[in-house]
């Protein structure tokens, strides 16, 4: 599989911008491109997606470890001409106190994959060729295959960057003037998805593969990609049946509908959960919660992931049929499945408004960004998994819960201090956690199963 990662030294040098216009320029090539994001990231692969047609998919080596990351990669390359992983913060930068894990560089290193360095040179000229001969020199597996140069001023600077690069031995595959068409708006947690101005991104990304076709020598991109070769160790492409598969239960049982939420207050959900959920035997049905009056008609069991359930408070409120729906489901015992924005529709309000009323807890915005990776312990049985089941996952909330009582905790977690996280109750799994099912692919079978015996 031709591949190319698309990394820089640290965030905000343009990573994003690349590797779409990159995605869009090879897709209107008539490629067909497989989009991929390393570490937990949900909105970049929205606009990957966007780019390619083709579901964005995450490469994260902490929460499902370093060796499913060549078979997950091969499962989302399947049947395309060329991939493109836009990478994490700066090339080297990865989990906390861990070494290189999941970092870029780790993820280029287990795909074989060689790494495209965007490096914004707004403010330099002559100290580019230091810093990136520091990045291509710094660890001898990682293979800098060439450079592309952001927010270059003009033409007399991108002639000063190019003799100073012709010293450091890695070639120039593109220069991009500074472009302010092509940025997207941002907010509290990173980019707005997609799901959420859709039309405008539609054409923030058009820009990207417009900025990107005529600053970067797609050809030159391509014959890098191409010249990737065997993704090391040789496994087979992951697939959702294989790891979900148990033998023990027979094909002809009763598929269960799981009603998924979705629309742009519920963005956050990895491709991979849909397809274990669908694999165990459910029948999967996309809901929003924003203009839904209803469950999909014969729900058995709900999952609601993550997005910005804060930024729609009072359209979720005011969608009082649906909450009322819900609070019945879980009420009756149905399994229920939410991490952090779905925690946070579970609560009785949110920011003072009415919200499903399931969970004796208030939630509210907060001050401080809580962002990192955790390791996590199921501290009893619940609709996802037996107590001692060992999870990672990933905070990525500006919210707090405060919680009443009556509701036994989802999981132990290891943090900066040791503390407990989330909700049980009856089937209601609720947590701040977003966790990567494939790394765990019985979570999903068991869910199902409960869907169908409750």
């Amino acid at each position: 599989m031709p591949r190319l990662v698309i990394a820089a030294p640290s965030s905000g040098s343009g990573k994003t911008t690349v590797a779409t216009g990159l995605m869009a320029a090879f897709a209107a090539r008539g490629l067909a491109v497989s989009p991929h994001k390393v570490g937990p990231d949900y909105i970049d692969p929205g606009y990957h997606a966007l780019a390619t047609g083709r579901a964005g998919r995450n490469l994260d080596a902490y929460l499902c470890g370093p060796e499913l990351i060549a078979p997950l990669f091969q499962h989302g390359a399947r049947g395309c001409d060329l991939a493109v992983v836009e990478g994490v913060m700066g090339l080297y930068d990865g989990a906390a106190g861990e070494g290189e894990l999941a970092s870029t560089a780790h993820v280029a290193k287990l795909l074989g994959a060689p790494v495209v360095l965007v490096v914004d040179a707004s403010s330099q000229s002559r100290s580019v060729a230091a810093l990136v001969h520091g990045f291509a020199s710094w660890d001898p597996q990682v293979r800098v295959g060439g450079v592309i140069l952001n927010k270059v001023a003009s033409d007399r600077h991108e002639e000063l960057l190019r003799e100073a690069l012709d010293a450091a031995g890695v070639p120039v595959l593109g220069a991009l003037r500074r472009a302010g068409q092509v940025n997207t708006p941002s907010r509290h947690l990173g980019l707005v998805p997609v799901a959420e101005r859709h039309s405008a991104a539609v054409g923030s990304v058009a820009a990207m593969a417009a900025h990107v076709a005529q600053g970067c020598d797609l050809g030159a991109l391509e014959a890098l990609a191409r010249a990737a070769g065997p993704v090391p160790g040789g496994s087979a492409p992951w697939t959702p049946a294989s790891a979900v598969h148990d033998p023990a239960l027979s094909a002809e049982r009763r598929a269960p509908r799981v009603a998924v939420a979705g629309g742009p207050a519920f963005t956050f959900s990895y491709a991979e959960h849909t397809e274990l959920l669908t694999a165990a035997g459910a029948e999967v049905v996309t809901f929003d919660p924003l203009h839904d009056e209803r469950l999909p008609e014969g729900t058995a069991g709900l999952v609601m992931g993550g997005g910005f359930p804060e930024m729609y408070a009072a359209e979720l409120s005011a969608n009082a049929p649906l909450r009322e729906a819900v609070a019945e489901l879980a009420f009756r015992g149905a399994p229920v499945a939410a991490e952090c924005a779905g925690l946070l529709y579970l609560c009785r309000e949110l920011d003072g408004k009415p919200m499903c009323g399931v969970l004796d807890a208030t939630a509210r915005m907060a001050e401080r960004l809580t962002l990192g990776y955790r390791d996590a312990v199921a501290v009893g049985d619940s609709v996802l998994a037996v107590a001692g089941t060992r999870m990672r996952g990933h905070e990525f909330h500006r919210t707090v819960v405060e919680p009443g009582a009556g509701a036994a905790p989802a999981w132990g977690v290891r943090a900066p201090v040791r503390r407990v996280e989330g909700f049980v109750q009856q089937g209601v799994h609720a947590s701040y956690l977003h966790t990567h099912w494939a790394s765990e692919p019985g979570v999903a079978r068991r869910f199902v199963e409960r869907c169908r015996t409750s």
